[in-house]
């Protein structure tokens, strides 16, 4: 067998499948290239058609949207076109009608200085007849001067004279016919007011002395209680800073102080040592100490109890203390404390009917005398001593006021400054509420009559209801009708400025013309 078909024949077919298979391997990638080219260019060309579409769409949507805006401009533009159209239509009927003003205007200009000419030409005929008629009157004048023979100052002040006579009596008139008025209308309102508030409020009345009596079990216990040579007693007196007055009276002590608060403590004090019955120097320093402590505390729960029951928060402790003092101090026998929670009351409930507060009135109420409670251990009056007290403890503008203003020491310059005036006396004038010296009534009595008589024309005065009415006889011949009110206002006035009294004085004066003829 040919060795070349043997051995040669399969080299060439390996030759050429390899030569096949790297050309098959130098040209697949080829391929693939090629076919990914083509791929790439498909979706290239796709693209492009698709952005050709959205183009041609936007393009179209865009030219649709202007054509709206377009319309919508020039429908816009239209508008604005008929308001300013209307605009200057109604401007130029305003300037028609300023026109038709200003012309009006001109001829009304044209009018008055017409009438101004006329008015000028008219005055100065005037001035000349005011001076022709001056001229007469002057020599009128004088041929009255010379008839009257009075000049004429004199007739100017007989004539005023005569109109102030006329005049004085008609404002008399007026004065008493405005007040009957107001009193018809205000004396409805301010009794109601009144009657409701002393409805609300009833108060008893505790009637207090400078002095009070101890009880003792016995005579002897007297002998006890002044004790060997005196001792007992002076270091009662002396500690205690009281009178303690042992006479015959059977089975009694008094104890004397001007101080309230003393004369409580000596009370309370010979009380316990008659319990105690060791009576010496040092169980009685014992037993003051111990009695001024219960005081003090007494003081302070009253005073408490007082804001607590009148219902006024945020009182400052040691004011309260103050408030709590009041309770051993008496004015004309009335118990201060009670007088003031009275006041209070009072006060709050007219408030409440005007529709103020009602607490800042009773607050005032409670406070207007609580300068009563230390006025004897400070210089001042009472008034000025609870001012200062209101200040020191930061009470407010109108309680301060109201402790000024309610004797009238200072003008009252809130509603709630009169209302606690109004308490005040109210509280203080009430039937029994009260009490004073026979010297000091009898003195009060006299200067009313003495008052009243003072007047020319009053032939006789007598004071009536323990001092609560005057009444006045007048001569009829020389005080008529109108004049017999005018006396009643100034005496009134005259007690007001000149007296200090309890509640109110019923001025009456009386006129009476009696012309009697006996037939025989």
């Amino acid at each position: 067998m040919n060795p070349f078909v043997e051995y040669g024949l399969p080299v060439i077919i390996g030759v050429v499948a390899f030569l096949v298979g790297a050309l098959l391997v130098y040209f697949i990638p080829f391929f693939k290239k090629q076919r990914d080219q083509n791929k790439a260019n498909k979706i290239i060309r796709e693209a492009e058609i698709k952005s050709e579409h959205i183009i041609k769409n936007a393009q179209l949507d865009g030219k649709q949207t202007i054509n709206e805006m377009k319309n919508e401009a020039d429908k816009e533009i239209k508008e604005r076109k008929l308001e300013i159209a209307a605009q200057e239509n109604k401007l130029l009927q305003r300037e028609q009608s300023i026109d038709r003003r200003d012309t009006a205007l001109i001829q009304k200009e044209n009018t008055l200085e017409e009438k101004n000419d006329n008015l000028n030409r008219r005055l100065k005929d005037v001035d000349k007849k005011e001076k022709q008629l001056q001229e007469k009157i002057d020599s009128i004048i004088v041929e009255l001067e010379k008839v009257a023979q009075m000049s004429t100052q004199e007739a100017k002040d007989e004539l005023f004279k005569r109109v102030e006579s006329k005049v004085s009596m008609e404002i008399a008139a007026y004065v008493k016919n405005k007040e009957e008025e107001a009193k018809e209308n205000a004396n409805a309102k301010g009794q109601e007011i009144l009657a409701l508030a002393m409805a609300k409020c009833a108060q008893d009345t505790t009637i207090e002395k400078t002095v009070s009596v101890v009880a003792l079990p016995n005579d002897e216990m007297k002998g006890r209680i002044i004790g060997r040579e005196g001792r007992n007693i002076r270091t009662l007196e002396t500690m205690l800073g009281v009178d303690l007055i042992i006479d015959d009276t059977p089975e009694v002590i008094t104890v004397s102080c001007f101080n309230p608060i003393r004369r409580e403590i000596a009370t309370m004090a010979l009380e316990a040592l008659i319990k105690d019955g060791r009576i010496q120097p040092g169980r009685i320093e014992e037993i003051v100490e111990k009695c001024k402590s219960e005081v003090e505390e007494t003081i302070h729960k009253t005073g408490q109890d007082v804001a607590f029951k009148l219902g006024l928060p945020r009182i400052n402790r040691e004011l309260l203390d103050y408030v709590g003092r009041l309770r051993y101090r008496t004015s004309y026998g009335q118990n201060a404390l009670e007088h003031s929670i009275e006041v209070a009351y009072l006060a709050g409930a007219m408030a409440a009917e005007l529709g103020l507060d009602q607490n800042l009135a009773k607050r005032a109420g409670l406070l207007h005398d609580i300068g009563k409670s230390c006025d004897y251990e400070v210089d001042g009056s009472h008034v000025e001593v609870g001012a200062r007290l209101a200040k020191k403890y930061g009470e407010g503008d109108v309680v301060i006021n109201s402790i000024e203003s309610h004797h009238g020491d200072v003008p009252a310059k809130y509603v709630i400054s009169h209302l606690v005036q109004a308490a005040d006396t109210l509280s203080a004038a009430r039937p029994g509420a009260r009490s004073e010296m026979l010297e000091n009534y009898i003195q009060r009595i006299e200067k009313l009559e003495e008052i009243c008589k003072s007047y020319d024309g009053v032939y006789q005065s007598y004071a009536m209801q323990s001092g609560r009415e005057l009444r006045v006889m007048v001569i009829p011949d020389k005080i008529d009708d109108l004049g017999a009110f005018k006396l009643a206002k100034e005496i009134k006035e005259r007690i007001e400025n000149e007296m200090t009294y309890p509640g109110q004085i019923k001025v009456s004066v009386i006129r009476e013309y009696r012309a009697i003829e006996t037939a025989k």
